[in-house]
């Protein structure tokens, strides 16, 4: 066993865990945060997707001891103080979610695309971005105007929290 340490949703964190023991494990089974999702162990659906030191990975393939001394922000960190994150209404406002299994990673890797590729994001740029996150039950087009949604919110978002 090895002790890891690490910050999840603002709080440090710290447990005894196998050296192969992945991060989506750590989160759901030490943590119990169950709004991360396993769908393939292989990296390829998204539905893990998680924020480390504020960049979007896929939990299944990285290992929780890789992660010690760092930051994780999973989909139950983003609301704050009782209100919704503004991609996580865009999704809601904009129907982007149908089963609602990879709705967590799809906001995750969203928020990551705004915050490498701005708040003005064309169609294309979104289906681009979100190549590695599938969705089994939709088109994904109620999904892509949410994350556009949800761009344009996290821009008001931002200046009004700059104007505070």
């Amino acid at each position: 066993m090895t002790t890891v340490t690490m910050t999840v949703n603002g709080k440090t964190v710290s447990a005894d865990v196998e050296p192969r023991t992945l991060l989506v494990q750590f989160l759901r089974e030490n943590l119990k945060l169950t709004g991360t999702h396993v769908g393939c162990d292989t990296s390829q659906c998204g539905a893990c997707v998680v924020h480390l030191d504020g960049v979007a990975v896929k939990s299944c393939t990285t290992l929780a001891v890789s992660c010690e001394g760092a930051s994780v922000t999973t989909i139950e960190g983003l609301a704050a103080g009782g209100k919704l994150h503004p991609m996580q209404e865009a999704f809601r406002d904009n129907h982007g979610l149908q089963c609602g299994f990879c709705t967590p990673g799809m906001i995750m890797a969203a928020i990551d695309i705004v915050n490498r590729c701005g708040h003005d994001l064309a169609e294309h740029t979104i289906r681009e971005e979100l190549e590695g996150n599938i969705c089994r039950c939709t088109g994904y087009h109620n999904i892509v105007k949410a994350v556009a949604a949800g761009a344009e919110a996290m821009r008001t978002s931002s200046l009004q929290q700059a104007a505070e």
